[in-house]
């Protein structure tokens, strides 16, 4: 085979078969195939698209360049994903809930992109915390507490790494099967049994509109059905911030917080709740989604699941008193100001993009890929849609390295917020299921 013949087949709309899908990524992963070649096709798949069949092939061949897990477990080994949004600390509360009921949760996490947090720049913000752990460290974590949170490696379907660097930099990366096989290769080489997905919709999400989301969704849930691994989909709203905290050890705050009842978030309660009754129901621990998130509230308040995030903590090198003591050992920015409101009204919307940006220029995400994250940064007390203000009350706390850095998120945020004087209806967090049939 040539690639150039892949290549063309494609440009002109014609399915490819399994085996031309195979040897392409093979060239992929051994870079036998040129950058300008991995390009062309990216561009050809993006204007084309692929077939249901192409990109299982697609994801099944990603998976199969590197390494892949398998697991020797006494239950169900199951994880979630998430497309992204700002304030989403889903994954630090949802593991080890569904780790307390009885799963087993390998779950590798990714940094942040764009304007969107990365839930393993929040565990780096934890003092000690390894994130990319030696596999036999990983393995026994999982095994000894039942979840860990890491990092992907450069061992599982390194096709896929070099495949995005290069759709990233030729604008190919809104490519729905492409997206579809990038994020599942990498949960198929975990060795999972069942994947839950939250795909995020709304003016903070990568998928702005309901009806991208939906499609994605569908083909991330057909394609993975159709790999082998049971999965489903909740698509949840990403019009403001999930959590009331933006930032690195600020979300770490409050995701400790929830865990041991002293604040929840309403909306991030939903969300993290509908996750966890359906990733239970997947790995066959519960029998309707009820019964999953009953099973879920129940570990939640008898402090089970804060037992297991501590725990998953010590295990991988953070401090053994991390839950009871967790504002003591993350780190704090110097610099504290409130963004007073500049009107009386209620919060009409949140540009929820713009608080994740304004995250950014504080130096708690990225500007280019190797820059340096600051965990201290970010915004917490963050307000919800439909909340009454007087003038100068907050809307957030801006937590910065220097008064001229907080100076200028104050002014983010407040352009962010809108404000106005009818109340709102509070929007539903979780918005629509799509299960295996679509």
């Amino acid at each position: 085979m040539l690639p150039q013949e892949i290549i063309r087949k494609k440009r002109d709309g014609k399915a490819l078969t399994s085996d031309e899908i195979a040897f392409f990524v093979e060239g992929l992963a051994n870079e036998t195939v040129t950058e300008g070649q991995v390009a062309a096709l990216a561009m050809a798949v993006f204007f084309n698209g692929m077939s249901r069949d192409e990109a299982v092939a697609l994801t099944l061949a990603m998976r199969d360049s590197g390494d892949v897990l398998a697991w020797d477990l006494p239950g169900p080994v199951v994880d979630k994903h998430s497309t992204g949004g700002v304030g989403d600390n889903v994954s630090l509360m949802l593991a080890p809930i569904v780790a307390a009921c009885g799963a087993y949760v390998p779950m590798i996490s990714g940094r942040g992109l764009g304007h969107t947090g990365g839930t393993l720049d929040k565990m780096d913000s934890i003092p000690g915390y390894v994130s990319k752990p030696a596999n036999d460290l990983f393995r026994t974590t999982v095994r000894d507490v039942g979840c860990a949170i890491i990092g992907q490696t450069g061992d599982l379907a390194p096709a896929d790494k070099r495949f995005y660097a290069i759709r990233d930099v030729t604008a190919t990366v809104e490519s729905i099967p492409l997206i579809t096989a990038s994020i599942l290769s990498k949960k198929l080489a975990a060795g999972l049994q069942a994947l839950v997905l939250d795909v995020k919709a709304g003016n903070g999400a990568f998928m702005a509109r309901g009806r991208d989301a939906a499609a994605l969704a569908t083909s991330l849930v057909e394609v993975a059905n159709g790999a082998g691994m049971a999965t489903t989909a909740l698509i949840t709203d990403m019009n403001e911030p999930l959590a009331s905290a933006a930032g690195n050890a600020l979300e770490v705050v409050n995701a400790v917080d929830f865990l041991t009842g002293r604040m929840r978030d309403p909306r991030l309660l939903e969300v993290t709740l509908a996750l966890a009754s359906e990733m239970l129901v997947a790995a066959r621990l519960s029998g309707s989604p009820v019964e999953g998130e009953a099973m879920a509230r129940r570990v939640l308040e008898s402090g089970n699941a804060a037992e297991t995030f501590d725990r998953m903590v010590a295990a991988l090198g953070g401090s053994k008193d991390f839950v009871s003591n967790c504002r003591r050992h993350l780190p704090e920015a110097p610099v504290i100001r409130a963004v007073p409101a500049p009107a009386n009204g209620y919060v009409t919307g949140i540009d929820t993009r713009a608080v994740g940006v304004a995250v950014v220029a504080l130096g708690g995400g990225r500007v280019r890929p190797g820059d340096a994250v600051d965990p201290a940064v970010g915004l917490s007390g963050l307000v919800s849609v439909a909340t009454h203000m007087r003038a100068g009350d907050p809307l957030a706390m801006v937590h910065a390295r220097t008064e001229a850095s907080a100076i200028a998120a104050i002014a983010a945020v407040q352009a962010a917020y809108a404000i106005g004087d009818k109340r709102p209806p509070r929007r539903k967090a979780v918005l629509r299921h799509i299960g295996a049939a679509g």
